[in-house]
């Protein structure tokens, strides 16, 4: 259905028109759900991806499958979005490794692309949602030493990073929009949410590891850093709260700014992987072993050759198909677990009013029981 045939549809006009590209990834899904439930809004969604779960049957929401790399197919298909008021940018091009040249051209290219189509006709614009995250902060290459506990907040200045594509989304905005419009930039850490086609999805990976686990009559151990695992080492950032800090910062004039305005998007409660894991464990009805630590394990090392077994599963429970890879990314669980502390604070979104707040393990649990709604995982 043409998007001009779903204006002509709607019998009244909604009050805030939201173009979220990225509608069908962790924090994309939860935005569009989280819009939809008042009446004030109508949702364009975009994705480079057909929808597997559709996100919404609502009449006010319109899904638009484009590809955001192509010029010409996005300029075709998001021109018509005249009445767009608010955008909601939460997608990245994730074909390249992080910090490289590639990765930010890639990445400039899609936010360029869809600026294009969208600003010059849409003249009631008043807000653009850039989602980035707590990699803003430090570089690959460059991290400060884990034995040093580093709060980040958001007056941090870029890491010494040449390529991080956070940046050049960031001075994007700031030439495309020449001080006109109202735009935000927030910063999330670990993304806590549910989606069949993130490239980072920790509950992906995490909840196919605990079934597989289930499944074989495996140990549910951990693997990494010893500090990782018995010291707060990284901010979980619920995709609700992500999502509903998105929405109040775009909605919000008091404190618009043509300039950016950035906030770190955490849930706030400190945790340690060692205190929650054994209840994970429990909720994915695994063995728990006494000793849940082995420093020498790895995840995807374990993962390497169960797609077949997953299949299994899948068959067995009647789940959603997909591949084991499309929820899955083992390798980035060991990274987690091994990588650099990186820590921030959520003064300037508290002290500005935005006050939600979520304790890590029970995201978790929650996004445990949304994934087997879906039928992701059994």
């Amino acid at each position: 259905m043409a998007v001009q045939d779903c204006k002509r549809e709607e019998s009244s006009p909604a009050e805030y028109v939201a173009v979220i590209c990225g509608v069908t990834g962790l924090v994309g899904k939860e935005l569009a759900n989280q819009l939809l439930s008042t009446s004030k809004w109508k949702v364009y969604g975009i994705c480079r991806r057909p929808e597997k779960i559709s996100t919404s049957q609502n009449p006010r929401y319109h899904f638009i499958f484009c590809d955001l790399l192509n010029t010409s197919e996005t300029q075709e298909k998001l021109s018509s979005l005249d009445d767009a008021t608010h955008i909601f940018w939460v997608t990245w091009a994730s074909q390249f490794p992080l910090d490289t040249p590639q990765i930010c051209e890639q990445n400039k290219s899609m936010m360029n692309n869809a600026l294009n189509a969208i600003l010059p006709r849409a003249k009631a614009l008043k807000h653009i949602s850039l989602q980035t995250g707590t990699k803003h902060y430090v570089s690959l290459q460059n991290t400060c030493s884990t034995k040093q506990v580093c709060y980040y907040d958001e007056q941090c200045p870029r890491a010494d990073s040449e390529y991080n594509f956070y940046y050049e989304l960031e001075d994007l905005l700031k030439v495309k929009l020449t001080g006109k419009i109202a735009w935000s930039v927030h910063r999330p850490g670990l993304i806590i949410g549910s989606s069949h086609s993130a490239a980072f999805n920790f509950m992906g990976s995490l909840c196919v590891y605990g079934t597989i686990c289930k499944h074989l009559n495996l140990p549910f151990v951990f693997g990494g850093k010893k500090e990782c695992w018995e010291e707060m080492w990284v901010d979980g950032s619920d995709a609700r709260l992500v999502a509903q800090q998105h929405i109040w910062a775009a909605t919000n004039e008091t404190f618009y700014s043509t300039y950016g305005q950035a906030f770190n998007a955490i849930n706030g409660s400190n945790f340690t992987w060692k205190e929650i894991w054994p209840a994970i464990g429990l909720k994915f009805g695994v063995t728990v072993p006494e000793n849940m630590f082995y420093p020498n394990f790895r995840i995807a090392e374990l993962m390497a050759d169960k797609e077949q077994v997953w299949k299994e599963i899948v068959t067995k429970n009647d789940l959603v198909h997909t591949q084991m890879e499309e929820i899955a990314n083992s390798k980035f669980l060991d990274v987690l677990f091994s990588c650099p502390k990186i820590l921030c604070t959520r003064d300037k979104a508290d002290r500005l009013g935005f006050t939600t707040r979520y304790h890590m393990l029970d995201s978790i649990l929650h996004w445990v029981d949304v994934m087997r709604q879906e039928k992701l995982i059994p």
